[in-house]
């Protein structure tokens, strides 16, 4: 099942999202103060691109704490917004229903990134 929603996912949204997770994550890589952005930019892209089969695990700490209020002070919160928008959409449906709870799990990542795994299930 893990395997047809990632198929399904990637054609409707993941690699768009995937891709500009990517993109973003080079660009915050090119200066040595936007590494620790860059990498949680990796990170949201590995997720974006195939979230079934993937869990969030927590591992904070109080620079991770820090550092996640700066995150949502700049872009966090819009980030937020928009996956919690787009898993109301998918929810509307019963089929949509799988899909809107992976777009809460993005929003969960997109609020706090910092100090959070992401690893496989499988």
């Amino acid at each position: 099942m893990q395997l047809i929603g990632n198929i399904i996912w990637i054609i409707l949204i993941g690699w768009e999202s995937a891709l500009v997770w990517l993109v973003a994550g080079l660009v915050c890589c090119i200066t040595v103060i936007g590494i620790p952005i860059g990498l949680q930019c990796f990170k949201f892209a590995k997720l974006s691109l195939v979230p079934f089969g993937q869990q969030i695990v927590d591992r904070g700490g109080a620079t991770s704490m820090i550092a996640n209020i700066i995150w949502f002070i700049l872009c966090g919160l819009w980030l937020g917004l928009g996956y919690l928008a787009a898993g109301v959409v998918f929810c509307i449906s019963i089929i949509g229903i799988p899909f809107g709870l992976q777009c809460f799990k993005l929003m969960q990542l997109s609020f706090i990134p910092f100090g959070k795994d992401v690893i496989s299930t499988n």
